[in-house]
């Protein structure tokens, strides 16, 4: 059977068990999409996470310090809002409810949203009980190997419950706020929440 017909038997599978949103298709390839170039780290000594904004105290992790903290491995789906879906991903790293509760990060009882700040000014909007979810990981390893500099490396969010955007790549800050405020992609006419679910792809939808 050609490998287009076992994509096919696939998809519609897929469809039928409910797990393929409105508009998607299948894909067995995991497609490279950003904006800008392509960071590299050849001196991880040099990098760390910055936690800022509404918190009760502003932290630098380096790259040790954030290793050490609890890691855990999810399988997810994850959706594109180009139409691609992909099944059954697996990713590992430090859920993000873990990494508030192990690195010592107190948000504000006003904090309600978080802006995740990435490489070359990259930003993106998220609420902060999606981001308490069980599935919402800051990844270090996808299919059991570091992130790629394409995919992400070293460090990267996943939200399998948004559209992939949301997941940004090469973060480098987490910004507790009040109140909401568009990422980089949401300001270009993004759909500020993003839920494939919904085919929340863009504001006129």
């Amino acid at each position: 059977m050609f490998s287009y017909q076992r994509r096919r038997m696939r998809e519609e599978q897929a469809r039928r068990e409910g797990r393929l949103p409105p508009g998607q298709s299948l894909t067995e390839k995991f497609p490279v999409l950003h904006y800008g170039p392509v960071p590299h780290y050849p001196d991880l000594s040099q990098w760390d996470l910055r936690v800022f904004g509404l918190v009760k105290e502003e932290k630098r992790l380096s790259w040790e310090e954030f290793n050490r903290l609890p890691r855990v491995r999810i399988v997810a789906d994850i959706h594109c809002v180009t139409r691609w879906s992909k099944l059954d991903t697996v990713w590992e790293g430090v859920r993000f409810r873990d990494f508030i509760r192990y690195a010592g990060v107190e948000p504000l009882p006003e904090a309600r949203f978080v802006m995740i700040h990435a490489e070359y000014g990259y930003t993106t909007n998220l609420p902060l009980d999606v981001l308490m979810d069980d599935d919402v990981l800051l990844a270090t390893h996808y299919d059991g190997k570091p992130l790629t500099p394409e995919h992400g490396y070293p460090l990267r969010l996943v939200v399998p419950k948004r559209y992939f955007w949301k997941s940004a790549k090469w973060v480098r800050g987490i910004e507790f706020m009040a109140e909401d405020k568009p990422g980089f992609w949401e300001q270009a006419g993004y759909h500020n929440e993003g839920d494939p679910w919904k085919e929340q792809r863009y504001w006129e939808d």
